[in-house]
């Protein structure tokens, strides 16, 4: 029996898991009765696909924003798919279409709305390409309760349909040759892109997926994070603190064996060290969507953790024994979610947050919705992802997963507001993190076979045979199956431009690195002729300009713009994009080098140190210190257009460097910065760079980012 998502939204969370019930072979029974092989190519020439037969249109008008374009809506029929087109005026248009594919199924009006350099519909316009949004087939493609489904109709054929009918609107609208067509998507959407790349012909001419997960992403990676943030929780500070810039670069200094044990694991297992800035902000995120879904997919574990030897429940480390809660209390009152925003309750996303972008989409709720619950006593302790349980009222014997939990308060996760909606002050509830707990060695005990994985060799002996006992399926493959209906080959037609960035958090690096292999195997020496893999510095996972620590990582999403046109130029004209990035994997990580020439790929690399190199310099309360930026861009990927500076960590980058002076040679530059502190202490000042391909320091769009920083200590 064949099974198998990724960190994706709640709704596909449900989705994967009904999957799992709905089929249990390798072969896939289409809404329409037809059958589909899993892998099976669903080629350009196949006109007959009885699900797609039938567009239509009904929206066909001119708008003039974001510029001037033909705006085409429609779907099909006997279907809830629906798509949407942005055709530029003809003498914009240059023969090609750029398709979004969103994490999980979504509107197909998504990106309608955004502006600057996010808007996808007029970067798509800019850069003489019309822009493809669908809504993935709609609620009835993915496979539901009682419903017999299949993922593949989400995951790619019904993208595929919608850029298969663009082309007919676009050749009767523009005449001429066949446009070509490319498409990309992150996270759960380089899954989906992966999947259209490798299960059609015809459809794509290239694509260019990011953040990309690996078959074993689910729910390792998650689990793994989850462990790391609880073991290391009391030392997170100095480890900050040692990996920033001017640190001592020992991370493990003073910690207890525990913790040094944690944080080796952790990191061999790919999670970026630098990533763990971002400690306080981290939480669940969609593992509060895939946690539900290992427990429901193999509860014994639950209970064999805690009894069974070998797994680390059996005889417990303090530190377990010391998060463990199991709290009864009653309900105080309840709290909605316009009151948790007020109060600032991490982990709620309001209704009319962004959607569809890598890191979101998952989770929304309206002000009104009642999402939490404020306990007569409170659990003292973190219970993340532990189980709140109803013993009394309304909702008796109901449990929902608890998202997060300040003081008092609980926010309750998928499935919560029902709960909570029957709740009452009085009821008798409980608060018990017992099996959250053990989900957070998941991953020892899902040792893959073969040697794909280095990552997981840290549990296997000297005879390879593995440490920890074993589950009776691998999750991993299984959940990335049941999104996408498929699995990765890295066989696929066309060429590929694909980003990981160094410091997501989500999606590991190193899985890159894993699909790159995969294409070799299939290309051997023509690899190059077809894939590119691009390393992004101090860039995390979400594809959005607001950075939760702009002084910590940049947008990814003028690497992505640029990326996209560098694509369509290796297709059109056969203009070979910047080379693979160069680096190394080295025990889960990936390195790569100091210099821009050697690190290749399109990203600017920055230095920024003292007068005298160092990355810790001292200065003086009211005197002036001096600080150097060196920035370098990979030969031939652009000009050097900004250089901005913060002093104090707030990510406001008020001062600006004058590069005036840098137009000749643009690709290399220095540039000084003089500033005076006031107050004594440690300050961590920040450059802030982007390059562009035409050295335009207007557009908003394919604006390369990067940054480094320089410890202040002022006396």
């Amino acid at each position: 029996m064949k099974k198998s998502c990724r960190f994706f939204p709640r709704e596909l969370g449900l989705a994967i898991a009904a999957t799992m019930c709905a089929y249990t072979d390798t072969s896939l029974q289409a809404q329409d009765g037809t059958a589909v092989a899993v892998g099976q190519r669903h080629d350009d020439t196949d006109r007959a696909e009885p699900l797609f037969s039938q567009p239509y249109i009904d929206i066909d008008e001119w708008r003039s924003t974001p510029a001037r374009h033909r705006y085409v809506h429609g779907g099909f029929k006997g279907t809830e798919a629906r798509f949407s087109f942005y055709l530029p005026a003809p003498d914009k248009y240059q023969g090609r279409f750029f398709q979004y594919i969103t994490p999980v199924p979504d509107s197909e009006n998504l990106s309608q709305g955004l502006t600057g350099e996010e808007d996808r519909i007029g970067f798509a316009l800019d850069s003489g390409a019309y822009f493809v949004e669908t809504n993935s087939g709609g609620r009835s493609a993915a496979a539901m309760p009682g419903q017999r489904g299949d993922p593949t109709i989400g995951a790619f054929r019904a993208n595929a349909a919608a850029a298969q009918f663009s082309r007919v609107v676009a050749e009767q609208m523009y005449g001429g040759k066949r446009p070509y067509g490319y498409a990309f998507g992150g996270s759960g959407g380089a899954f989906r892109t992966l999947a259209g790349m490798e299960n059609t012909r015809g459809v794509w001419d290239g694509a260019v997926p990011y953040v990309v997960g690996s078959p074993m992403a689910l729910p390792n990676l998650f689990t793994a994070r989850m462990l790391g943030l609880r073991v290391l929780a009391p030392v997170f500070p100095q480890i900050v603190d040692a990996i920033d810039a001017g640190g001592s670069g020992d991370p493990y200094k003073d910690l207890s064996p525990e913790q040094a044990a944690t944080l080796k694991e952790v990191t061999r297992l790919g999670f970026p060290p630098a990533g763990w800035f971002n400690y306080k902000k981290l939480g669940m995120h969609a593992y509060a969507v895939i946690y539900p879904v290992t427990r429901a997919l193999d509860p014994a574990y639950f209970k064999e953790f805690w009894t069974t030897p070998g797994y680390d429940g059996y005889a417990p480390p303090p530190s377990l024994i010391d998060a463990r809660v199991r709290l009864g209390t009653t309900v105080a009152s309840i709290v909605t979610a316009g009151e948790a925003a007020r109060m600032n309750l991490p982990g709620l996303r309001q209704a009319g947050e962004a959607k569809g972008l890598a890191d979101n989409g998952w989770k929304a709720h309206q002000p009104s919705t009642p999402v939490a619950v404020r306990l007569m006593k409170a659990p003292g302790k973190d219970v993340m992802g532990g189980d709140f349980i109803v013993d009394s009222g309304a909702a008796a014997g109901k449990k929902a997963m608890i998202l997060n939990c300040i003081g008092d308060i609980v926010l309750l996760g998928q499935g919560g507001e029902e709960i909570v909606s029957k709740l009452a002050a009085g009821d008798a509830v409980r608060v018990d993190n017992t099996d959250f707990l053990a989900s957070e060695t998941y991953h020892r005990h899902q040792v893959p076979p073969g040697d794909q994985f280095p990552e997981w060799d840290q549990y296997r002996g000297p005879d390879g045979k593995p440490l920890y006992p074993q589950r009776p399926m691998i999750l991993g493959p299984l959940l990335a199956r049941g999104a996408t209906g498929t699995d990765q080959t890295g066989e696929f037609s066309g060429k590929m431009i694909m980003l990981e960035n160094l410091y997501d958090t989500e999606a590991f690096p190193w899985q890159g690195d894993w699909y790159r292999q995969r294409v070799r195997e299939n290309l051997g020496t023509a690899t190059n002729d077809h894939y590119r893999l691009w390393m992004n510095d101090h860039a995390n996972h979400g594809d959005s300009t607001r950075q939760l620590y702009p002084n910590h990582t940049v947008s990814y999403i003028g690497i992505l713009q640029q990326a996209l046109r560098d694509l369509a130029a290796w297709v059109e004209d056969g203009t070979d994009p910047a080379q693979t990035t160069n680096y190394q994997l080295v025990d889960g990580q990936i390195v790569v080098p100091a210099t821009a020439e050697a690190r290749r790929g399109i990203q600017p690399v920055v230095s920024l140190t003292g007068t005298d190199g160092q990355k810790a310099i001292e200065a003086q309360t009211g005197k002036t210190a001096v600080m150097t930026g060196t920035i370098a861009v990979p030969p031939g990927t652009g000009k050097v257009v900004s250089a901005e500076w913060d002093f104090d960590d707030t990510g406001t980058f008020p001062v600006r460097s004058d590069l005036s002076k840098a137009k000749d040679h643009g690709d290399n530059v220095t540039v000084t910065m003089t500033h005076v502190f006031s107050k004594p202490g440690t300050y961590f000042v920040t450059l802030r760079v982007a390059s562009q391909r035409e050295g335009n320091v207007q557009t908003p769009f394919a604006r390369i980012q990067n940054l480094d920083r320089v410890r202040v200590i002022v006396r």
